[in-house]
């Protein structure tokens, strides 16, 4: 009998099949579509040079290549397209192919038609992929086989055929895939929303209208979690159609997840102490209580409990770098919105010394500047974005003069050494930009490599 991945690939077989962008999520799939014996566009912004060898391996399996700044002018005749999640639907060139009878899908949606498990995804502004990571552990934990992918892990599509019915699936979904899906997971979780990536969204109505794709096709037997203390992801509950579990750090829930004294109750049983919790920081409490009240039912609370003392997080979430001299210097380089970066500041009782600023994406940083205020004895600012972070906070209702201490710097190594000066035994140093990293890095994983890099050869 046919694999599921080998029908599919059969299906588009005698197509016209255009991949925009030869990226980590749709590298397999073209390759997977060249040995099924599709014909397969490539199409990529890069140049042919950028690749080091990579096209002309794949042109001699039969693929065809569309490169450089005209990319997509060839789409025209396409019967499928397959969309990289950062080039928007609406593209001249994707509307007029969709217009001309065109079918747009992705990896992503590809895959969630052909999942054979139960789905459970995370979506949100902040969080997601901390809340992903975690409820991914306590799945294995509980004994389950379990795939890990949408913005991290590996792609999953090419290996559907390996997924059995009894497995679980946890994904991690950015609003730029959820844009054009058109299938709901099982279990949908909804961190928080706020502002962000409006760079790319043309405003915040659009953004939060693609975050609610992950609910949105959900059936009467599914389950949506979403954060009661956050108004918009409150407002999605009355719009869902399965049932909804809401968690919350600040008031008392009936049938949800919430925080009473210490402890957090599920539906009522104590599950997990605060004191049980490695990481620090109250949104992580936060996306502990996502993950509870997504696998209520799942996983048994003793594993929750025992999962919590021993996860010391993600690499780019509030990683403590190193100790210097009695300082600790933590690298949250994830931190790419102001959001991000307040549950940055308020992880630590005392206040830090705060580096910030990167790309500009467009969003406010008005209450950022009090959050500094609060939190910040020095503010180390450089990048595209570093001079609204400075007027936000110099507008702070409670900034006086030195408080923080506001220092503009030339890049990321000025800021490092600066905080090496500034930094006194029992300090925080925090690389928490508050902006998204390509006006100088790749992504912000090469940022808070870099961070780290020069953390650990100060002296």
């Amino acid at each position: 009998m046919e694999s599921a991945l080998r029908q599919y690939f059969s299906s588009l077989k005698g197509k016209k099949v255009a991949v925009i962008g030869l990226g980590v999520s749709n590298r397999p799939l073209v390759e997977g579509m060249l040995d099924a014996g599709v014909k397969v566009l490539v199409c990529d912004k890069r140049g042919r040079e950028d690749f080091d060898g990579l096209i002309e391996a794949l042109e001699r399996r039969g693929m065809t290549a569309a490169l450089g700044p005209d990319y997509l002018d060839r789409l025209e005749g396409a019967d499928v397209i397959f969309r990289t999640p950062g080039l928007r639907p609406d593209a001249p060139q994707i509307r007029r192919a969709v217009a001309a009878g065109a079918e747009l899908t992705s990896e992503m949606e590809a895959f969630l038609d052909l999942c054979p498990c139960r789905v459970i995804a995370v979506t949100g502004s902040d969080g997601k992929t901390t809340t992903t990571t975690i409820i991914a552990g306590l799945l294995k934990a509980a004994g389950y086989r379990t795939f890990v992918g949408g913005n991290i892990g590996h792609p999953l599509l090419c290996q559907v055929d390996d997924i059995r019915p009894d497995d679980m699936v946890v994904l991690e979904l950015s609003s730029f895939q959820l844009m054009t899906v058109r299938q709901s997971p099982g279990i949908a979780v909804v961190t928080n929303l706020a502002p962000n990536h409006l760079d790319v969204h043309r405003d915040m109505d659009e953004y939060v209208d693609a975050k609610r794709n992950i609910f949105a096709y959900q059936d009467s037997g599914d389950r949506l979690v979403l954060n009661a203390d956050n108004e918009i992801t409150a407002g999605f509950a009355a719009q869902a159609r399965g049932s909804v579990t809401l968690f919350s750090r600040k008031k008392a829930l009936e049938g949800g997840v919430y925080l009473r004294d210490k402890t957090v109750v599920c539906h009522g049983r104590p599950v997990l102490s605060t004191d049980d919790i490695l990481l620090p920081g109250v949104h992580n409490l936060e996306n502990y209580m996502a993950a509870i009240a997504a696998l209520d039912g799942l996983v048994p609370d003793e594993v929750v409990r025992e999962f919590a003392r021993t996860f010391g997080g993600v690499a780019h979430r509030i990683e403590l770098v190193r100790e210097l001299e009695g300082a600790r210097y933590y690298n949250d380089s994830i931190a790419s919105s102001p959001s991000r970066t307040t549950a940055g500041l308020r992880s630590f009782h005392q206040k830090v010394i705060l580096i910030a600023g990167g790309y500009d994406k467009h969003i406010p940083y008005d209450a950022l500047g009090p959050e500094i205020v609060e939190h910040a004895k020095a503010l180390l600012l450089t990048g595209d974005t570093a001079e609204k972070i400075k007027a936000a906070t110099l507008a702070a209702p409670g900034y006086r003069e030195g408080a923080p201490a506001i220092y503009d710097c030339a890049d990321l190594q000025e800021a490092v050494d600066r905080a090496r000066v500034l930094a006194h035994p029992g300090d925080v140093v925090i690389l928490s930009p508050a902006s998204a990293s390509f006006d100088r890095f790749k992504n912000f994983e090469e940022r808070g490599d870099r961070f780290k890099a020069l953390v650990n050869t100060l002296e």
